[in-house]
C-alpha cells in the first residue's frame, strides 16, 4: 500500500509539474510577443486577442490600458476616412440575368472576360451543374474553403427565433440544424451574438431580418447591416446610428428581406470590423483586422454570383488563421464588388452537402459548429 500511495504521489507531482512547465512557457511566449523587438508580433497578438469573445483579459496581463490604446488608435488614424468606409452600396454595380442567376458566359458561348480568372476557373468546376462549387483556400496561416453560388435567389437568412431570454430558455442552432430546417444544401454562421463562455447562442445582437420580417430590432454603435434585398444584391449599411423606428423604415423603403450584423469599431478593448469592399473598392482596415483568426465572410460578384468564406485558425492544423486584408484579397481575387466580415473566431462554420467543410474551432474533433442565432444558407 505505502508503494501504491508513492507511486500516486510521483505522478501527482509530475502532472502539476507538467502544468506549471506548460503554464509558465505560455506566459513568457506571450510575454515575449508584448514585449519583444517585435512590433509587428506585438500589433498583432494585441489584435488577435481584442478580436475574441473570451480572451480579451489576456493583454491586460502584459500590457497598460493606455499602452493597448496607443496602438489601436495608431491603426485607426491610418485608415481610411469614416465617410469613405460609410458609403451606400451601390446596387447598380450588380447585374444579372432575367431570371435573377449567372451563367459564366456571354451567351453566345464566348467566355465573359469581365470575370475574373479565378470566378471563371470555379465555373469550370460545375460539372453537375447544380451551381455550387467549393473552392478550397490555402495560405501559410490559415486554410479554409470558398463556396461560389451562382444563383443568388437561394441565398436567405435562417434563424433560431424566437429568441432565447435572459435566462437562457432556449438555445441556438449549429450551422447544420439551421441547414436542416431550412431545407438547405449549404450554410455559414451569419451575425453577432449574446457570448456566455458556454455553447448557448441564443441571442441575438444588432438586427435580424428573416424573409422581409424584422425579427430583431436593436441597432447600437458600430453595428453594420450585411443582407440582400429583393432583387438578391448584398447590402451593407451602417446601422448603428438607426433607432428601431428608423431601421424599420429602412428595411420597408429598401425591401431588406433576409439580413443579420456585426461591429464594425474600434476602441478600448474592442477590435471588430465588418466592411472588407464596397463598391469594388477595397476598405483601408487600419489597425481593425490585423490580427489572425478563425473567420467568416460574405460577398457578391458583379454577376450576382455569391461568395461564402470560412476559414480556420487558433491552432486548428498548425495554422494561427487569416486576417482581414486576407479576406479582402480573397474576395477580390474573385471578383467580390462587395464584401462582409461576419462574426468569426469559434463560431466560423461551413456546411456543405451534409457535413461541415470548416468546423468550430472549439468543435474541431466533431462535425458540428458552435450554436448560433443565424446562419446565411443556400436552398
Amino acid at each position: 500500500m505505502k508503494k501504491l500511495f508513492q507511486a500516486l504521489g510521483w505522478v501527482f507531482l509530475f502532472i502539476i509539474t507538467a502544468l506549471g512547465v506548460t503554464f509558465v512557457t505560455l506566459w513568457l511566449l506571450m510575454y515575449m510577443f508584448c514585449n519583444g523587438p517585435s512590433e509587428s508580433a506585438k500589433k498583432t497578438f494585441v489584435a488577435t486577442m481584442l478580436e475574441t469573445g473570451g480572451m480579451k483579459f489576456v493583454v491586460s496581463w502584459y500590457m497598460t490600458d493606455d499602452e493597448v490604446m496607443a496602438i489601436m488608435n495608431e491603426g485607426i488614424a491610418s485608415a481610411a476616412p469614416v465617410s469613405e468606409k460609410s458609403a451606400d452600396t451601390d446596387a447598380s454595380l450588380v447585374n444579372m440575368n432575367e431570371n435573377g442567376s449567372v451563367s459564366g458566359n456571354s451567351g453566345d458561348g464566348m467566355v465573359d472576360s469581365s470575370i475574373p480568372e479565378a470566378l471563371r476557373d470555379a465555373y469550370a468546376q460545375d460539372t453537375d451543374g447544380d451551381g455550387l462549387i467549393l473552392v478550397p483556400v490555402t495560405s501559410h496561416t490559415f486554410s479554409g474553403g470558398l463556396l461560389v453560388i451562382k444563383d443568388p435567389s437561394r441565398i436567405s437568412l435562417s434563424s433560431s427565433y424566437p429568441w432565447s431570454d435572459e435566462t437562457r430558455n432556449k438555445d441556438g442552432l449549429t450551422v447544420g440544424e439551421h441547414c436542416e430546417q431550412s431545407s438547405a444544401v449549404a450554410g455559414i454562421n451569419a451575425g453577432e451574438y449574446v457570448t456566455s463562455g458556454t455553447n448557448w447562442g441564443g441571442m441575438p445582437v444588432g438586427v435580424v431580418v428573416e424573409n422581409g420580417e424584422i425579427l430583431y430590432n436593436g441597432p447600437s454603435y458600430g453595428d453594420v447591416m450585411v443582407g440582400f434585398n429583393s432583387d438578391h444584391v448584398l447590402i451593407l449599411t451602417d446601422v448603428g446610428g438607426m433607432s428601431a423606428s428608423t431601421f424599420e423604415s429602412y428595411v420597408k423603403e429598401n425591401n431588406i428581406t433576409d439580413a443579420a450584423s456585426f461591429k464594425d469599431v474600434a476602441g478600448g478593448n474592442i477590435n471588430h470590423f465588418t466592411k472588407l469592399i464596397v463598391n469594388g473598392e477595397a476598405v483601408e482596415l487600419g489597425g481593425k483586422g490585423v490580427g489572425a483568426n478563425p473567420r467568416t465572410a460574405l460577398g457578391q460578384c458583379a454577376d450576382g454570383t455569391v461568395l461564402f468564406l470560412c476559414t480556420d485558425g487558433r491552432g486548428t492544423g498548425g495554422h494561427l488563421g487569416a486576417t482581414g486584408q486576407d479576406l479582402i484579397n480573397i474576395m477580390l481575387q474573385y471578383g467580390a464588388v462587395n464584401a462582409a466580415n461576419l462574426d468569426g473566431g469559434s463560431s466560423s462554420s461551413l456546411y456543405y452537402e451534409g457535413e461541415y467543410a470548416i468546423t468550430s474551432t472549439h468543435m474541431r474533433y466533431a462535425d458540428t459548429s458552435r450554436k448560433v442565432p443565424t446562419a446565411f444558407v443556400v436552398k
